[in-house]
């Protein structure tokens, strides 16, 4: 049985998901130096250009060889333009459960590429790759992630207490840890079929052996 994740692109209407590169590096390092990103993810800040090239060359490449996770650019179809990132992470290849976090560049936002990437990552991982789980957490206060969520077709399972660190810019332009809630979710192979039919439609082409 596998244990690592395929070198993947998924293809959807608008979008190219596919695995970062080189050329990902000022685009990636711009998109994770931005204030929501930095309030809700642990991504080092500043996110400097040499942190992006290490994580697109090391780290990403480790996690999926190791069997971790998987890392993904999401990039607009027609102008390749990086719009997003998304991860898989804590991979059980056992119980065939993964969790799915996902990130999407401030002037990307509001034209529902989150929940278009997240939705073709979930129909490929629940169908082509026979899993049975997919996690999300999102911060309690994270309204915009909980959204993404409920829109794929995700249930809420409950709230792990205290179990995140989020972080808020101080007076002096530092930033401080604050503690706070996950909401955890979770999406079954058959929760696809509640999903709505304008997401659920839109189809994808996956191709393996990304070069």
């Amino acid at each position: 049985m596998t244990s690592t994740f395929p070198n993947i692109s998924i293809s959807t209407e608008r979008l190219v998901l596919r695995p970062l590169d080189e050329d990902d590096v000022p685009a990636l390092a711009a998109m994770m130096n931005d204030e929501q990103v930095a309030a809700w993810t642990d991504v080092p800040q500043p996110f400097t250009e040499d942190g992006a090239r290490t994580w697109i060359t090391g780290y990403a490449p480790a996690e999926r060889e190791a069997g971790r996770g998987l890392g993904l650019a999401v990039t607009e179809f027609l102008t390749q333009r990086l719009v997003g990132v998304v991860q898989l992470g804590r991979t059980d290849w056992h119980v065939r459960s993964t969790e799915l976090s996902y990130i999407i560049a401030p002037w990307a936002r509001g034209e529902g590429y989150a929940s278009e990437a997240a939705l073709a990552t979930a129909q490929w991982l629940l169908r082509d790759q026979r899993f049975e789980r997919i996690e999300v957490r999102t911060a309690a206060d994270n309204a915009a992630s909980q959204q993404v969520a409920q829109k794929i077709g995700c249930i809420s399972e409950g709230v792990l207490r205290n179990a995140c660190i989020a972080h808020v810019r101080d007076d002096d332009g530092t930033w401080s840890d604050v503690r706070t809630d996950f909401i955890v979710w979770s999406l079954l192979p058959e929760d696809l079929e509640g999903v709505d039919a304008e997401l659920a439609d839109t189809g994808f082409t996956s191709y393996g052996d990304w070069n």
